[in-house]
């Protein structure tokens, strides 16, 4: 082994969180390198957030153009063009990787690229791409390697060689009939999108309903909204058994109830949850435990189990978001710097880019019922938003949450249009822990989305005893 190169912070991964982390700690003078195996800036700008975004907005688009007549403007036959579709997301993240190598150049941290495994504590040997292998040791090191696509235990499933999210952000053509396994975030978003480029498409859900983290009146509003696009929807449904290959014919066993039925189509795409990518990288070697699932074992602080090594993003079992892992990022550089920080309190918000999105911020319904938390509910049908007046666009509602015994606001839910925008207002008005009336009465511009929140939180119901 090649002597070891000493630098101030060593960084497995090149996630959002570690990629910021590098550049701040860089341009302040630290020697900082980051081992990336394969995509430069994660997969977020790669694989995952943004190319899937991109091609969810070319599926709007088309949607928009089919629609278009209701609206007054007539088209002729409109054709999906996948490969071009395909193109133009491929361009943003070729944009994306310009982008995060001037970073790196302009910020003075070094970018490896090469598969990363530690060999003792703080260090990693790398087997470098274009050959060769290197031995770093930091003075501290940072964990940041993310998750992938978990697959299913069905008999025949890895045979057929199923799409994830990554391979079904690749097809020149759109699936003449794709099943998708999962009826998650992921799988939702995905399946929209093909069902608006042309795809027959069925979702099958082991549970009693899609999206199950969320209130039934939130999943049962956002399977009405995808059956009203021709989505069939199977819940309740395992998967037995796979037969064929994905891009050809496949194949699926369900049961469901007391019968089983097999559900054919031309393309499999799997969205059952994530995985960390925490296995065969050394971990052990370097005194770092995990924990029962598979991630990395952290406080609130996100120190591992080994002095002087921290860990950022999903593989620290962070919520899964992207702008997490940007706040994880703040709270190891702060306590880098001899601060106090933690994870702990944070008020993550969220957005599925389904058309129209679900936005959330706080508790849930089921999340005060768990915790014992006395709350007062209202909600507000976005047909009675009057900015969908002009739109049309009156699928879903709102709801907030507000303290029982107070007057703050606890939690947001919105299926429709600019719902993530909307959110954001009521995060604002959550971290500053304003009382619900305040925004209630705030003069918010006509014709907006937002202004919805005003009718919204006059449905409030008053506090009991008269407060």
């Amino acid at each position: 082994m090649s002597e070891s190169e000493r630098l101030d912070v060593l960084i497995l991964g090149s996630g959002q969180g570690g990629k910021l982390l590098a550049w701040d700690l860089a341009r302040s003078g630290k020697k900082v390198a980051v081992v990336e195996r394969q995509w430069v800036g994660g997969s977020c700008p790669a694989v995952a957030c943004m190319p899937s975004k991109n091609e969810i907005w070319g599926a709007r688009v088309a949607h928009l153009v089919q629609d278009a007549p209701h609206f007054g403007t007539l088209t002729s036959l409109v054709r999906v063009d996948m490969a071009k579709v395909r193109r133009r997301k491929q361009g943003m993240v070729e944009r994306e990787i310009s982008l995060h190598l001037n970073a790196y150049k302009e910020s003075g941290a070094e970018l490896i690229m090469g598969i990363g495994q530690f060999t003792a504590p703080k260090t990693i040997e790398v087997s470098l791409r274009d050959g060769g292998t290197r031995c770093l040791m930091g003075e501290q090191a940072v964990i940041n390697v993310g998750t992938h696509a978990a697959i299913p235990n069905v008999p025949g499933i890895e045979a057929a060689r199923p799409l994830t999210h990554i391979e079904a952000l690749e097809l020149d053509r759109a699936p003449e009939r794709l099943i998708v396994l999962g009826g998650g975030y992921t799988g939702l978003e995905l399946a929209q999108a093909y069902r608006r480029f042309g795809s027959e498409v069925i979702i099958i859900e082991p549970g009693p309903q899609i999206m199950g983290r969320e209130d039934p009146d939130v999943a049962a509003e956002m399977e009405r909204i995808l059956r009203g696009e021709g989505i069939e929807i199977m819940l309740a449904a395992k998967p037995a058994a796979v037969q064929g290959r994905s891009g050809e014919k496949v194949a699926v066993s369900v049961r469901q109830g007391s019968g089983e039925q097999t559900i054919e189509g031309s393309h499999l795409l799997v969205a059952v949850g994530r995985i960390p990518n925490t296995a065969g990288i050394g971990l052990d070697s370097a005194g770092i435990e995990l924990d029962s699932r598979g991630y990395v074992r952290v406080n609130d602080r996100l120190q591992t189990s080994a002095a002087g090594v921290w860990a950022i993003g999903e593989c620290a079992g962070s919520p899964q978001f992207t702008h997490v892992s940007v706040d994880d990022f703040r709270v190891v550089r702060d306590n880098m710097a001899g601060r106090n920080r933690s994870t702990t309190g944070r008020l993550v918000p969220y957005v599925v880019f389904t058309d129209p999105p679900l936005a959330h911020v706080g508790l849930s319904e089921r999340d005060a019922q768990r915790q014992g938390i006395a709350v007062r509910t209202a909600t507000l049908p976005m047909s009675r938003v009057l900015r969908t007046e002009a739109t049309d666009a009156t699928e879903g509602f709102m709801k907030v949450l507000v303290g029982a015994n107070d007057d703050r606001i606890l939690g947001f839910t919105m299926i429709g249009s600019d719902a993530g925008e909307v959110m954001a207002a009521m995060q604002t008005a959550m971290l500053a822990e304003l009382p619900h009336q305040r925004l209630r009465d705030a003069v918010i511009t006509h014709l907006t989305v937002a202004e919805g929140l005003g009718p919204l939180l006059s449905n409030v119901p008053s506090r009991s005893g008269g407060g």
